[in-house]
């Protein structure tokens, strides 16, 4: 029963990171024959991180379920968030040290995945009433 509480908030995370992974590698195939390979790889690392990040928001935030873990579920909620934010600075660290990005692509393309992640919802939730 507790199960059956969270596979909805389950599936929507799957069905966005889905939507936010397929817009990505659309958006850099699409710079890739607009602009240069350079922009392509730029913003497909760009979008990357918000996957990756939000990846690991929604393998966190989903780790417990039930009135009788509401604690654990606020935990991991939280933490989940934290560890986001976390990841996010981290691999946009990396790649600003380590790997030579076009900063235009890299950002919008982070920016279009949060737009995603923000809007994206409202595509998938039913209002039939």
């Amino acid at each position: 029963m507790v199960s059956a509480l969270v596979k909805p908030g389950r599936q929507l995370a799957k069905r966005l990171l889905l939507l936010q992974s397929g817009v990505v590698l659309t958006t850099a195939i699409m710079a890739v024959f607009a602009v240069s390979v350079d922009w392509g790889i730029s913003a497909l690392i760009g979008g990357g991180i918000f996957v990756i990040a939000n990846t690991v928001f929604a393998a966190c935030a989903f780790l417990f379920s039930g009135a009788r873990k509401a604690r654990l579920v606020m935990a991991s909620f939280y933490g989940g968030e934290v560890l986001k934010i976390l990841v996010t600075v981290i691999l946009f660290a990396f790649v600003y040290l380590y790997v030579e990005v076009e900063l235009v692509p890299l950002k919008l393309t982070y920016l279009l995945a949060l737009g995603i992640n923000i809007f994206g919802p409202v595509l998938f939730i039913n209002n039939n009433k």
